[in-house]
């Protein structure tokens, strides 16, 4: 008889996440006979993004910790994270340049693209050489930084010598320390995740040169993308045109 396999959640990390802390159930199909308003489906694929490991933790935060017991969530929205969070937090204008860490992800490719859409110069921080090379021939960003082989604080010196109007964070920790001391005056630094530190077991001190928010009088906002969805028609009708037009490059890594 056909089955119904889930990845449960057994016990909550501390530290690094890894597959022992799920466990693979597998049950009975329900009845083929369905009520109305039900279906069944299928699965053939599963996504994973890095806001899942803030889901596990039992604690306060935009939405409920996933139950011990119950399946993980599986619903992507990252493309709308970039959208919203650059053209409504960040406010990027035409000629300013934009940073973006993690770059090459979903949400940070998809931001980095955007805003050169939007008439910005763009410089990206991803880690290795392949990444850095599908930014500039794929996405067609201006510069990237590669900080595993490069040396962050001096290469940012050396593209942005008139300084960032607006860093979209996606990874916190040393990166966000580094991109606030090239901040331009009134600029805005956009707080979507800090991956660097999801895996923590302790809690790290935060930036060390808060003061560059002051003195520099910069606007720093975190968002949750879960505050526009009633505005999600917008962003994918641009987001589509750019994808159909062939502005919007994009891949998938397929495990």
């Amino acid at each position: 008889m056909p089955s119904n396999r889930q990845w449960l959640l057994k016990e909550r990390p501390t530290g690094m996440i890894g597959p022992e802390h799920f466990e693979m159930v597998t049950s009975p199909l329900p009845s083929p006979d369905l009520n109305a308003g039900q279906a069944l489906v299928k699965t053939l694929m599963l996504g994973f993004d890095p806001a899942m490991r803030g889901w596990v933790e039992d604690t306060r935060s935009y939405l409920p910790p996933v139950p011990l017991g119950e399946p993980m969530r599986v619903f992507g929205t990252t493309s709308l994270t970039a959208y919203f969070g650059l053209l409504d937090v960040g406010r990027p204008k035409a000629g300013e340049t934009v940073l973006v860490s993690g770059a090459a992800g979903a949400t940070g490719s998809a931001v980095a693209q955007i805003a050169r859409l939007k008439g910005c110069r763009v410089v990206g921080i991803a880690g290795g050489p392949e990444k850095c090379q599908w930014l500039r021939e794929a996405c067609k960003i201006d510069a990237v930084i590669d900080y595993k082989n490069e040396d962050l604080d001096r290469r940012l010196g050396e593209l942005c010598p008139e300084n960032v109007d607006v860093f979209f964070d996606n990874v916190g920790g040393a990166t966000l320390d580094v991109a606030l001391d090239h901040m331009a005056d009134f600029g805005r630094v956009v707080l979507c995740g800090a991956i660097s530190r999801y895996n923590d077991a302790t809690q790290q001190a935060g930036p060390r040169n808060m003061m560059h928010i002051v003195t520099r009088r910069l606007r720093v906002q975190g968002f949750i993308v879960i505050d526009y969805l009633d505005r999600a028609e917008e962003a994918f009708t641009e987001l589509a045109g750019w994808v159909m037009s062939g502005e919007l490059a994009w891949r998938e890594d397929l495990q």
